[in-house]
């Protein structure tokens, strides 16, 4: 197979503080290097993207001396933690923006879902959207109108299809993206963590037609998640990015499991107020969460089978009255599968927020059922199906070992990471 994008030293720098002061100072200073035949000053200073401490230069490196290629038909896979770089990358890949060094080379048409309601005008209607983002591609509208009806119900917005998009909820708006983006025919698929706002029936579909892009039609697709589960089933190959560099790349699972045993480490910090890599229109703000055991004491190392408690600090920072608030806490192991959901609209409890209130949501799990071992956790709120505030991974906690059923037995790793109480009866034939 072809190489059909090629990626040679690229780096992207950025100008920490607010943009804009300084920069004559800075331009002369660059202009007065370049006559005298020197190296660009700029090229050689910049920060370590290490989002942990705090910055001590004008300037970071998002992205450094990245360089890798991919072939046609391959599924290319981009995970590491928040911040690492990844997100830049792809709007490199995409031509959003530029790199400030090194250069990036493909053949054919590049389709984007970066961002919810990338590439599209809220004042336009889905189907209007449709067309736009199709002759933006290149293609006829003949074309565009070859693929509509398949678009339109691949993406389960028929109802609301000659709707602006602005009234249309984040759920709608990807599936509605993700579906011009896969139908329009690109030849290079670029996809961000963005899907994994949408349902789980659409996440499957949508999975199940980025196989069928690579397999069936020879299409490449780029594939930015922090869902291991979804990568190891669609990837062909994994790239670690690390503090904006290229930290390892290869086989699927060689990639995968070097990532789960360095850098997978519980999450010290339990504030969340300097989260940067949240994502919503932060009407509602995570502050601060806590672990209790059925004691009521402060930990991070639960028991399985007893009763403990989760608090989330969170703050209404309108000065409006909101209602229709949801809140969810997606749990997954050590390998980013989705083990189960905290959800108040699940259990039927009606949240709202007076102006500016803060509040402290107290979840209750009674005979905690999650075998010993290591988990990870997700904190989503919306408002009217909009989201408010995201953190994936926002932290993590320990379960230990314990006596679910109170027999005496604690049972043992292999036997799965999610208990339920049953009961065995004979009876006599």
């Amino acid at each position: 197979m072809s190489i059909i994008l090629k990626a040679e030293n690229i780096s992207k720098q950025y100008r920490l503080g607010t943009v804009g002061t300084g920069t004559l100072g800075d331009d002369l200073k660059r202009w007065w290097y370049g006559i005298r035949g020197k190296e660009d000053p700029f090229l050689k200073v910049g920060a370590v993207n290490e989002r942990n401490s705090l910055a001590n230069e004008d300037y970071v490196w998002a992205l450094r001396d990245i360089n890798f290629d991919v072939k046609q038909g391959e599924v290319l896979g981009i995970i590491g933690k928040n911040g690492a770089g990844k997100s830049t990358l792809l709007k490199l890949l995409s031509r959003v923006t530029s790199p400030t060094t090194g250069t990036i080379k493909t053949k054919g048409r590049i389709a984007s879902l970066l961002e919810i309601g990338t590439g599209f005008h809220p004042e336009l209607t889905g189907r209007e959207n449709i067309f736009m983002n199709g002759a933006v591609l290149g293609m006829t509208r003949m074309e565009i109108k070859n693929k509509l009806e398949e678009i339109i119900a691949f993406s389960g917005c028929e109802k609301y299809i000659d709707t602006p998009v602005k009234r249309y909820s984040s759920g709608m708006t990807v599936r509605l993206g993700f579906a011009v983006a896969a139908h329009l025919e690109p030849e290079i698929l670029v996809v961000d963590e963005v899907l994994a706002v949408g349902d789980a029936e659409f996440q499957k579909k949508a999975i199940g037609k980025m196989q069928d892009l690579s397999t069936g039609e020879g299409r490449t697709v780029l594939f930015v998640s922090h869902n291991m589960a979804s990568i190891q089933n669609l990837c062909t190959r994994v790239m670690l990015l690390r503090n904006g560099l290229n930290e390892k790349i290869g086989f699927t699972d060689d990639v995968i499991n070097y990532y789960l045993e360095k850098f997978r480490n519980t999450t010290t910090s339990k504030d969340l107020n300097e989260r940067l890599d949240r994502k919503g229109n932060g009407m509602l703000k995570f502050l601060r969460f806590s672990f209790e055991n059925e004691n009521g004491r402060e930990t991070n190392a639960l028991q399985s089978g007893r009763n403990c408690h989760m608090n989330i600090e969170i703050i209404n920072t309108t000065r409006k009255k909101i209602s229709n608030v949801r809140i969810s806490v997606g749990i997954d192991d050590n390998q980013s599968r989705r083990i189960t959901l905290l959800d108040n609209t699940l259990t039927n409890l009606d949240i709202e927020f007076k102006p500016m209130e803060f509040k402290i949501i107290k979840i209750i799990i009674p005979k905690l059922p999650l075998q010993g071992g290591q988990y990870y956790f997700t904190l989503f709120s919306s408002i009217d199906q909009n989201i408010a505030d995201w953190i994936i991974n926002a932290g993590g906690f320990e379960v230990e070992f314990g006596d679910y059923f109170n027999t005496g037995k604690i049972v043992d790793s292999t036997q799965g990471n999610f208990l339920t109480h049953h009961k065995f009866s004979i009876i006599s034939g």
